[in-house]
Protein backbone atom coordinates (compact mmCIF):
# COMPACT_ATOMS: atom_id res chain seq x y z
CA UNK A 1 0.00 0.00 0.00
CA UNK A 2 2.52 2.31 0.99
CA UNK A 3 4.39 2.24 -2.82
CA UNK A 4 0.94 1.39 -4.71
CA UNK A 5 -0.03 4.51 -6.41
CA UNK A 6 -3.55 3.93 -7.83
CA UNK A 7 -6.68 5.76 -9.03
CA UNK A 8 -8.47 4.08 -6.39
CA UNK A 9 -5.64 5.30 -3.70
CA UNK A 10 -6.39 8.64 -4.76
CA UNK A 11 -10.00 8.78 -4.92
CA UNK A 12 -9.75 7.33 -1.69
CA UNK A 13 -8.45 9.59 -0.42
CA UNK A 14 -9.80 12.46 -2.16
CA UNK A 15 -14.03 11.71 -2.10
CA UNK A 16 -14.46 11.92 1.73
CA UNK A 17 -12.76 15.51 1.22
CA UNK A 18 -14.52 16.48 -1.51
CA UNK A 19 -17.83 14.97 0.46
CA UNK A 20 -17.03 17.20 3.50
CA UNK A 21 -16.50 19.85 1.76
CA UNK A 22 -20.25 19.72 0.45
CA UNK A 23 -21.12 20.31 4.59
CA UNK A 24 -19.54 23.63 4.98
CA UNK A 25 -21.60 26.16 3.18
CA UNK A 26 -24.93 24.35 4.20
CA UNK A 27 -23.91 25.90 7.95
CA UNK A 28 -24.35 29.54 6.63
CA UNK A 29 -27.41 28.60 5.15
CA UNK A 30 -28.87 27.40 8.40
CA UNK A 31 -27.39 30.55 9.97
CA UNK A 32 -29.37 32.83 7.63
CA UNK A 33 -32.56 30.66 7.52
CA UNK A 34 -33.24 30.50 11.12
CA UNK A 35 -32.36 34.24 11.58
CA UNK A 36 -34.58 34.61 8.79
CA UNK A 37 -37.34 33.31 10.60
CA UNK A 38 -37.77 35.96 13.27
CA UNK A 39 -38.57 39.78 13.45
CA UNK A 40 -36.23 42.20 12.18
CA UNK A 41 -34.54 39.68 9.87
CA UNK A 42 -32.55 41.58 8.13
CA UNK A 43 -30.45 43.09 10.84
CA UNK A 44 -30.32 39.39 12.64
CA UNK A 45 -29.04 38.20 9.25
CA UNK A 46 -26.69 41.18 8.82
CA UNK A 47 -25.24 40.80 11.84
CA UNK A 48 -24.72 37.20 11.64
CA UNK A 49 -23.09 37.27 7.97
CA UNK A 50 -20.41 40.63 9.30
CA UNK A 51 -19.27 38.43 12.17
CA UNK A 52 -18.55 35.07 10.35
CA UNK A 53 -16.82 36.97 7.74
CA UNK A 54 -15.01 38.85 10.34
CA UNK A 55 -14.44 35.54 12.53
CA UNK A 56 -14.01 33.33 8.94
CA UNK A 57 -10.95 35.96 7.67
CA UNK A 58 -9.14 35.93 11.22
CA UNK A 59 -9.23 32.36 11.36
CA UNK A 60 -8.08 31.73 7.54
CA UNK A 61 -4.98 33.62 8.38
CA UNK A 62 -4.21 30.61 10.44
CA UNK A 63 -4.78 28.40 7.15
CA UNK A 64 -0.92 27.85 6.97
CA UNK A 65 -1.25 25.40 10.07
CA UNK A 66 -2.99 23.16 7.97
CA UNK A 67 -1.46 23.01 4.60
CA UNK A 68 1.99 22.87 6.93
CA UNK A 69 1.06 19.99 9.14
CA UNK A 70 -0.29 18.12 5.65
CA UNK A 71 3.51 18.32 3.99
CA UNK A 72 5.32 17.59 7.32
CA UNK A 73 3.40 14.91 8.45
CA UNK A 74 2.80 12.85 4.68
CA UNK A 75 6.97 13.29 4.75
CA UNK A 76 7.79 11.52 8.35
CA UNK A 77 5.16 8.69 7.12
CA UNK A 78 6.97 8.25 3.91
CA UNK A 79 10.28 8.06 5.85
CA UNK A 80 8.89 6.02 7.87
CA UNK A 81 9.66 8.12 11.03
CA UNK A 82 6.58 6.99 13.35
CA UNK A 83 8.00 9.70 16.63
CA UNK A 84 8.02 12.43 14.25
CA UNK A 85 4.38 11.90 13.05
CA UNK A 86 3.60 11.76 16.72
CA UNK A 87 5.42 14.43 17.55
CA UNK A 88 4.02 16.78 14.99
CA UNK A 89 0.28 16.12 16.12
CA UNK A 90 1.29 17.55 19.66
CA UNK A 91 3.45 20.71 17.91
CA UNK A 92 0.31 21.61 15.45
CA UNK A 93 -2.43 21.22 17.71
CA UNK A 94 -0.69 22.65 20.60
CA UNK A 95 0.62 25.93 18.38
CA UNK A 96 -3.79 25.71 17.08
CA UNK A 97 -4.14 26.25 20.53
CA UNK A 98 -1.76 28.48 21.36
CA UNK A 99 -2.60 31.08 18.13
CA UNK A 100 -6.28 30.33 19.28
CA UNK A 101 -5.36 32.29 22.91
CA UNK A 102 -3.84 34.81 20.97
CA UNK A 103 -6.59 35.81 18.88
CA UNK A 104 -8.95 35.76 22.29
CA UNK A 105 -6.44 37.98 23.73
CA UNK A 106 -6.10 40.37 21.02
CA UNK A 107 -9.99 40.20 20.00
CA UNK A 108 -10.40 43.88 20.69
CA UNK A 109 -8.15 45.67 18.39
CA UNK A 110 -8.82 43.08 16.13
CA UNK A 111 -12.86 43.63 16.00
CA UNK A 112 -12.13 47.11 16.08
CA UNK A 113 -10.09 47.07 12.97
CA UNK A 114 -12.54 44.76 11.36
CA UNK A 115 -15.02 47.35 11.81
CA UNK A 116 -13.40 49.79 10.38
CA UNK A 117 -12.91 47.96 7.37
CA UNK A 118 -16.13 46.43 7.19
CA UNK A 119 -18.37 49.57 9.05
CA UNK A 120 -21.88 48.79 10.08
CA UNK A 121 -25.20 50.56 11.47
CA UNK A 122 -25.22 50.77 14.92
CA UNK A 123 -27.99 47.80 15.52
CA UNK A 124 -25.68 45.32 13.24
CA UNK A 125 -23.12 46.42 15.05
CA UNK A 126 -24.10 45.70 18.43
CA UNK A 127 -25.65 42.39 17.51
CA UNK A 128 -22.42 41.58 15.40
CA UNK A 129 -20.69 42.33 19.03
CA UNK A 130 -23.14 40.03 20.44
CA UNK A 131 -22.12 37.20 18.54
CA UNK A 132 -18.48 37.62 18.44
CA UNK A 133 -17.92 37.84 22.19
CA UNK A 134 -19.55 34.30 22.30
CA UNK A 135 -17.57 33.09 18.66
CA UNK A 136 -14.25 34.24 20.00
CA UNK A 137 -13.78 31.87 22.69
CA UNK A 138 -13.90 29.08 20.90
CA UNK A 139 -10.69 29.94 18.58
CA UNK A 140 -8.58 27.88 20.08
CA UNK A 141 -10.40 25.21 19.63
CA UNK A 142 -11.18 26.28 15.85
CA UNK A 143 -7.91 26.94 14.82
CA UNK A 144 -6.21 23.69 16.51
CA UNK A 145 -8.84 21.69 14.23
CA UNK A 146 -6.63 23.21 11.57
CA UNK A 147 -3.59 21.86 12.77
CA UNK A 148 -5.59 17.92 13.51
CA UNK A 149 -7.01 18.70 10.01
CA UNK A 150 -3.81 18.34 8.63
CA UNK A 151 -2.04 15.45 10.37
CA UNK A 152 -4.87 13.77 9.39
CA UNK A 153 -4.60 14.36 5.65
CA UNK A 154 -0.97 13.51 5.88
CA UNK A 155 -1.44 9.94 6.81
CA UNK A 156 -4.18 9.79 3.75
CA UNK A 157 -6.92 9.60 6.38
CA UNK A 158 -9.24 11.93 5.21
CA UNK A 159 -12.81 9.51 6.30
CA UNK A 160 -11.60 10.40 9.75
CA UNK A 161 -11.91 14.42 8.07
CA UNK A 162 -15.27 13.64 7.01
CA UNK A 163 -16.95 12.36 10.36
CA UNK A 164 -14.85 15.44 12.45
CA UNK A 165 -16.47 17.63 10.05
CA UNK A 166 -19.97 16.32 9.21
CA UNK A 167 -19.97 16.11 13.49
CA UNK A 168 -19.01 19.94 13.48
CA UNK A 169 -21.16 21.24 10.86
CA UNK A 170 -24.26 18.68 11.56
CA UNK A 171 -24.42 20.05 14.97
CA UNK A 172 -23.69 23.61 14.76
CA UNK A 173 -27.06 23.15 12.28
CA UNK A 174 -28.84 21.09 15.02
CA UNK A 175 -28.23 23.68 17.81
CA UNK A 176 -28.65 26.61 14.77
CA UNK A 177 -32.40 25.01 14.97
CA UNK A 178 -32.41 24.37 19.41
CA UNK A 179 -31.09 27.82 20.34
CA UNK A 180 -32.83 30.29 17.73
CA UNK A 181 -35.67 28.36 17.11
CA UNK A 182 -36.76 26.60 19.92
CA UNK A 183 -35.57 28.68 22.72
CA UNK A 184 -35.41 31.57 20.89
CA UNK A 185 -31.95 33.18 21.47
CA UNK A 186 -31.77 34.98 18.48
CA UNK A 187 -28.47 35.89 17.28
CA UNK A 188 -26.71 34.72 20.67
CA UNK A 189 -27.83 31.29 19.94
CA UNK A 190 -26.06 31.26 16.49
CA UNK A 191 -23.42 31.88 17.87
CA UNK A 192 -23.96 29.53 20.79
CA UNK A 193 -24.39 26.53 18.34
CA UNK A 194 -21.15 26.88 16.67
CA UNK A 195 -19.17 27.22 20.22
CA UNK A 196 -20.29 24.34 20.98
CA UNK A 197 -19.83 22.53 17.69
CA UNK A 198 -16.45 23.68 17.67
CA UNK A 199 -15.51 22.42 21.45
CA UNK A 200 -16.72 19.23 20.66
CA UNK A 201 -15.56 18.58 17.34
CA UNK A 202 -11.83 19.58 18.88
CA UNK A 203 -12.69 16.64 21.70
CA UNK A 204 -14.02 14.36 18.51
CA UNK A 205 -11.28 14.61 16.78
CA UNK A 206 -8.60 14.16 19.78
CA UNK A 207 -10.76 10.81 19.95
CA UNK A 208 -9.89 10.59 16.20
CA UNK A 209 -6.47 10.96 16.62
CA UNK A 210 -6.07 9.03 19.67
CA UNK A 211 -3.05 6.64 18.44
CA UNK A 212 -0.71 9.62 18.30
CA UNK A 213 -1.00 9.30 21.76
CA UNK A 214 -0.76 5.44 22.52
CA UNK A 215 2.52 4.80 22.14
CA UNK A 216 3.52 7.71 24.92
CA UNK A 217 4.77 10.58 22.11
CA UNK A 218 3.54 13.34 24.58
CA UNK A 219 5.62 12.56 27.16
CA UNK A 220 8.67 12.52 24.99
CA UNK A 221 8.57 16.50 25.22
CA UNK A 222 12.13 16.83 24.00
CA UNK A 223 11.09 14.94 20.75
CA UNK A 224 7.77 17.70 20.48
CA UNK A 225 9.76 20.65 21.56
CA UNK A 226 13.07 19.72 19.66
CA UNK A 227 14.34 23.36 18.39
CA UNK A 228 15.43 22.30 15.11
CA UNK A 229 12.32 21.12 14.28
CA UNK A 230 10.47 23.61 15.56
CA UNK A 231 12.38 26.20 13.29
CA UNK A 232 11.65 24.41 10.12
CA UNK A 233 7.83 24.14 11.45
CA UNK A 234 7.95 28.42 11.90
CA UNK A 235 10.38 29.21 8.63
CA UNK A 236 7.78 26.70 6.22
CA UNK A 237 4.76 28.26 8.61
CA UNK A 238 5.88 31.81 7.52
CA UNK A 239 6.94 31.50 3.74
CA UNK A 240 3.43 30.02 3.44
CA UNK A 241 1.81 32.42 5.11
CA UNK A 242 3.59 35.50 2.74
CA UNK A 243 2.22 33.14 0.29
CA UNK A 244 -1.50 33.22 1.58
CA UNK A 245 -1.49 37.05 2.35
CA UNK A 246 -0.62 38.10 -1.08
CA UNK A 247 -3.28 35.56 -2.24
CA UNK A 248 -6.11 37.24 -0.17
CA UNK A 249 -4.79 40.77 -1.14
CA UNK A 250 -5.10 39.66 -5.20
CA UNK A 251 -8.60 38.24 -4.51
CA UNK A 252 -9.50 41.23 -1.99
CA UNK A 253 -8.87 43.76 -4.62
CA UNK A 254 -10.44 42.56 -7.17
CA UNK A 255 -13.49 42.96 -4.89
CA UNK A 256 -12.31 46.66 -3.92
CA UNK A 257 -11.74 47.85 -7.26
CA UNK A 258 -14.71 46.14 -8.74
CA UNK A 259 -16.44 48.24 -6.28
CA UNK A 260 -15.56 51.43 -8.49
CA UNK A 261 -17.66 50.16 -11.08
CA UNK A 262 -21.09 50.22 -9.66
CA UNK A 263 -23.45 48.28 -7.23
CA UNK A 264 -24.36 46.24 -10.47
CA UNK A 265 -21.16 45.37 -11.88
CA UNK A 266 -20.25 44.34 -8.31
CA UNK A 267 -23.28 42.46 -7.45
CA UNK A 268 -22.85 40.49 -10.72
CA UNK A 269 -18.78 39.81 -9.91
CA UNK A 270 -19.27 38.11 -6.51
CA UNK A 271 -22.07 36.23 -8.26
CA UNK A 272 -19.29 35.15 -10.83
CA UNK A 273 -16.98 34.14 -7.98
CA UNK A 274 -19.24 31.58 -6.49
CA UNK A 275 -18.67 29.91 -9.54
CA UNK A 276 -14.90 29.31 -8.47
CA UNK A 277 -15.91 28.90 -4.92
CA UNK A 278 -17.95 25.64 -6.68
CA UNK A 279 -15.25 24.49 -8.59
CA UNK A 280 -12.57 24.87 -5.98
CA UNK A 281 -15.12 22.58 -3.52
CA UNK A 282 -15.32 20.17 -6.50
CA UNK A 283 -11.64 19.78 -6.55
CA UNK A 284 -9.88 20.90 -3.62
CA UNK A 285 -9.84 16.53 -2.36
CA UNK A 286 -7.72 16.18 -5.26
CA UNK A 287 -5.66 18.73 -4.17
CA UNK A 288 -4.91 17.44 -0.98
CA UNK A 289 -4.12 14.00 -2.11
CA UNK A 290 -1.05 15.79 -3.90
CA UNK A 291 -0.09 17.10 -0.50
CA UNK A 292 -0.31 13.42 0.84
CA UNK A 293 0.24 11.56 -1.69
CA UNK A 294 3.44 13.74 -2.93
CA UNK A 295 4.50 14.31 0.19
CA UNK A 296 4.49 10.65 1.37
CA UNK A 297 7.00 9.73 -1.58
CA UNK A 298 9.02 12.67 -1.02
CA UNK A 299 9.56 11.53 2.77
CA UNK A 300 10.42 8.24 1.06
CA UNK A 301 12.73 9.76 -0.93
CA UNK A 302 11.64 8.29 -4.40
CA UNK A 303 11.41 10.17 -7.11
CA UNK A 304 9.52 8.33 -9.51
CA UNK A 305 7.11 7.98 -7.44
CA UNK A 306 6.88 11.83 -6.51
CA UNK A 307 6.46 12.69 -10.40
CA UNK A 308 3.86 10.15 -10.97
CA UNK A 309 1.85 11.27 -7.86
CA UNK A 310 2.15 14.90 -9.18
CA UNK A 311 0.87 13.66 -12.65
CA UNK A 312 -2.24 11.19 -11.17
CA UNK A 313 -3.42 13.71 -9.02
CA UNK A 314 -2.98 16.51 -11.45
CA UNK A 315 -4.73 14.57 -14.24
CA UNK A 316 -7.70 13.95 -11.57
CA UNK A 317 -7.78 17.89 -11.24
CA UNK A 318 -7.45 18.91 -14.77
CA UNK A 319 -10.58 16.13 -15.40
CA UNK A 320 -12.66 17.63 -12.64
CA UNK A 321 -11.88 21.55 -14.00
CA UNK A 322 -13.01 20.28 -17.56
CA UNK A 323 -16.36 19.28 -16.24
CA UNK A 324 -16.87 21.76 -14.32
CA UNK A 325 -16.37 24.15 -17.22
CA UNK A 326 -18.94 22.21 -19.14
CA UNK A 327 -21.65 22.64 -16.37
CA UNK A 328 -20.61 26.41 -16.41
CA UNK A 329 -20.55 26.94 -20.29
CA UNK A 330 -24.38 24.53 -20.09
CA UNK A 331 -26.03 25.91 -17.17
CA UNK A 332 -23.87 29.13 -16.20
CA UNK A 333 -27.53 31.34 -17.13
CA UNK A 334 -29.56 29.29 -14.73
CA UNK A 335 -26.94 28.89 -11.69
CA UNK A 336 -27.04 33.16 -11.39
CA UNK A 337 -30.52 32.99 -12.07
CA UNK A 338 -30.43 30.81 -8.82
CA UNK A 339 -27.68 33.03 -7.36
CA UNK A 340 -29.44 36.30 -7.69
CA UNK A 341 -33.49 37.73 -8.68
CA UNK A 342 -32.26 41.18 -9.54
CA UNK A 343 -32.53 41.23 -13.06
CA UNK A 344 -30.07 43.91 -14.10
CA UNK A 345 -27.24 41.83 -12.11
CA UNK A 346 -28.44 38.92 -13.81
CA UNK A 347 -27.53 40.24 -17.28
CA UNK A 348 -24.50 42.22 -16.32
CA UNK A 349 -23.37 38.37 -15.03
CA UNK A 350 -24.02 37.10 -18.36
CA UNK A 351 -21.80 39.40 -19.68
CA UNK A 352 -19.08 38.20 -17.99
CA UNK A 353 -20.01 34.55 -17.58
CA UNK A 354 -17.68 33.22 -20.47
CA UNK A 355 -14.54 33.98 -18.19
CA UNK A 356 -16.21 31.34 -15.63
CA UNK A 357 -16.01 28.62 -18.12
CA UNK A 358 -12.29 29.62 -19.04
CA UNK A 359 -11.35 30.22 -15.36
CA UNK A 360 -11.37 26.19 -14.12
CA UNK A 361 -9.50 25.05 -18.14
CA UNK A 362 -6.23 27.69 -17.01
CA UNK A 363 -6.45 27.37 -13.09
CA UNK A 364 -6.20 23.93 -12.45
CA UNK A 365 -2.32 23.86 -12.66
CA UNK A 366 -2.10 26.41 -10.39
CA UNK A 367 -4.11 24.71 -7.49
CA UNK A 368 -2.55 21.30 -8.74
CA UNK A 369 0.94 22.93 -8.42
CA UNK A 370 -0.18 24.44 -4.65
CA UNK A 371 -0.70 20.84 -3.58
CA UNK A 372 2.24 19.32 -4.88
CA UNK A 373 4.56 21.91 -3.22
CA UNK A 374 3.07 21.60 0.21
CA UNK A 375 3.24 18.31 -0.01
CA UNK A 376 6.90 18.72 -0.57
CA UNK A 377 7.04 21.32 2.07
CA UNK A 378 9.00 23.45 -0.67
CA UNK A 379 7.40 26.70 0.73
CA UNK A 380 10.11 29.42 -0.68
CA UNK A 381 9.59 28.17 -3.88
CA UNK A 382 5.90 29.05 -3.16
CA UNK A 383 6.92 32.13 -1.47
CA UNK A 384 8.82 33.60 -4.51
CA UNK A 385 6.69 32.45 -7.44
CA UNK A 386 3.79 33.82 -5.77
CA UNK A 387 5.90 37.13 -5.17
CA UNK A 388 6.41 37.48 -8.71
CA UNK A 389 2.99 36.22 -9.72
CA UNK A 390 1.63 39.04 -7.38
CA UNK A 391 4.09 41.88 -9.02
CA UNK A 392 2.94 40.98 -12.66
CA UNK A 393 -0.80 40.76 -10.94
CA UNK A 394 -0.49 44.63 -9.92
CA UNK A 395 1.23 45.55 -13.19
CA UNK A 396 -1.27 43.78 -15.70
CA UNK A 397 -4.39 45.64 -13.04
CA UNK A 398 -2.66 49.13 -14.03
CA UNK A 399 -2.69 48.38 -17.61
CA UNK A 400 -5.81 46.65 -18.24
CA UNK A 401 -8.33 47.83 -15.73
CA UNK A 402 -8.25 51.87 -17.11
CA UNK A 403 -8.59 50.67 -20.73
CA UNK A 404 -11.12 48.09 -20.56
CA UNK A 405 -12.88 48.29 -17.45
CA UNK A 406 -14.35 45.47 -15.23
CA UNK A 407 -13.37 43.20 -18.85
CA UNK A 408 -9.56 44.22 -17.89
CA UNK A 409 -10.23 43.44 -13.95
CA UNK A 410 -11.58 39.88 -15.16
CA UNK A 411 -8.47 39.62 -17.67
CA UNK A 412 -5.91 40.14 -14.74
CA UNK A 413 -7.31 38.14 -12.32
CA UNK A 414 -7.49 35.55 -14.77
CA UNK A 415 -3.49 35.97 -15.55
CA UNK A 416 -2.75 35.94 -12.10
CA UNK A 417 -3.98 31.92 -12.35
CA UNK A 418 -1.87 31.98 -15.73
CA UNK A 419 1.04 33.12 -13.73
CA UNK A 420 0.86 30.94 -10.81
CA UNK A 421 0.66 28.12 -12.58
CA UNK A 422 3.42 28.65 -15.14
CA UNK A 423 6.25 30.06 -12.05
CA UNK A 424 5.26 27.03 -10.19
CA UNK A 425 5.73 25.00 -13.06
CA UNK A 426 8.84 26.01 -14.27
CA UNK A 427 10.27 25.22 -10.38
CA UNK A 428 8.65 21.23 -10.43
CA UNK A 429 12.49 19.96 -11.82
CA UNK A 430 14.08 21.34 -8.45
CA UNK A 431 11.24 19.54 -6.77
CA UNK A 432 11.57 16.35 -8.44
CA UNK A 433 15.55 16.16 -8.10
CA UNK A 434 15.20 17.40 -4.59
CA UNK A 435 13.18 13.57 -3.67
CA UNK A 436 16.00 12.02 -4.56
Amino acid sequence: MADALTHRRILGIALPLVASNITVPLVGLADAGVVGQLPNSAALTGAVGLGAAILSMLYWFFGFLRMGTVGMTSQAAGADDAGEVSALFFRATGLGVVFGLLVVALQIPAFWAAFQIAPASSEVEGLTREYLNIRIWSAPAAIAIYGLTGWLIGQERTRAVLILLTWINGLNILLDVVFVLGLGWGVPGVAFATFVAEWTGLALGLWLCRDAFADGALRRVDAILNGARLKAMAILNTDIMIRSVLLMIGFTSFTLIGSDFGDVTLAANTVLQQFVFITAYAMDGFAFAAEALVGRFFGARNRSKVREAAIKTSLWGAGICTAMAVVFYAFGPSIIDLLTKDVLVREEARIYLWWMVLTPLIGWPAWMLDGIFIGATRSRDMRNMMIVSFAAYVAVLFVTVPALGNTGLWLSITLFYVIRGITLAVRFPALVRAAA
